[in-house]
C-alpha cells in the first residue's frame, strides 16, 4: 500500500469532518434576536407542509369537516312555524338606548318548549290560554326574544287600520274596508256598502 496515497485520503477525510467556526455571541446585554442563527423571518424550522395546510394529525382529527351553521331558532325544530299556547302576556322594556313598552308573551310550543315571543303591531287581543302561531325572528332590542307571533293567524287578530305592509300584520285589504273619495280639499271615507247604496 502506498503510504502517500493513504496519507492523502486521511487528510481528505479529516477535512470533510472539519466544522466551520461560528461567530461567538456578543457578550454584552445589548445583543439582539437577529444575531441568533435561524431567527430571521425567512428561516423556518423543519415542516412537512406549508403554514396554511392542515397536518396529517389534524386531518385525522377531522380538520376538514365543514362545520354546520348554528340555528338562531332551535326550538322550531327546522319548521317554519309552530303552534303555541300563551302562558303569560305582559310588557317589557327594551335595552339602551331605546325606550318603549314592548308587548311580549310567554308561550309553550307544540313540542313542549317554553319561550318568549314578541307581539308585533299596535294593540292585540291576546290573553292567557290563547292559541297562536310562532315564527322565527325576534326583536333586536329585547335580549333573549328570538321569536315572533304571527298577526292574523289563529286567536291573534290583525292590526286594524293598517295601510302599509298589511301582509306582515294581518291587515284587511283597503277595498274591503273603505273607499276614499276626494271632494274638494276634504277626504271622506265611505264604507263599501254605503257606496253601493249610493249607486242604486
Amino acid at each position: 500500500m502506498n503510504p502517500a496515497r493513504s496519507l492523502l485520503s486521511l487528510t481528505a477525510s479529516f477535512s470533510r469532518l472539519a466544522v466551520r467556526p461560528q461567530a461567538a455571541f456578543a457578550s454584552s446585554s445589548r445583543s439582539t434576536v437577529s444575531s441568533i442563527p435561524f431567527a430571521s423571518k425567512e428561516m423556518r424550522g423543519f415542516a412537512s407542509s406549508s403554514r396554511c395546510e392542515a397536518t396529517i394529525q389534524q386531518v385525522l382529527r377531522g380538520a376538514r369537516k365543514s362545520s354546520k351553521r348554528k340555528s338562531t331558532v332551535p326550538l322550531l325544530d327546522n319548521c317554519f312555524q309552530k303552534k303555541a299556547v300563551c302562558a303569560k302576556v305582559y310588557t317589557t322594556k327594551p335595552r339602551k338606548p331605546n325606550s318603549a313598552v314592548r308587548k311580549v308573551a310567554r308561550v309553550k310550543l307544540s313540542n313542549g318548549s317554553m319561550t318568549t315571543a314578541y307581539i308585533p303591531g299596535e294593540g292585540h287581543n291576546l290573553q292567557e290560554h290563547s292559541v297562536v302561531l310562532v315564527r322565527g325572528g325576534g326583536a333586536k332590542d329585547l335580549p333573549g326574544v328570538r321569536y315572533k307571533i304571527i298577526r292574523g293567524a289563529l286567536d291573534l287578530n290583525g292590526v286594524a287600520g293598517r295601510i302599509s305592509a298589511r301582509s306582515k300584520f294581518g291587515g284587511e285589504s283597503s277595498s274591503k274596508s273603505s273607499v276614499y273619495v276626494r271632494e274638494g280639499a276634504i277626504l271622506i271615507s265611505l264604507s263599501l256598502c254605503t257606496v253601493k247604496k249610493a249607486k242604486k
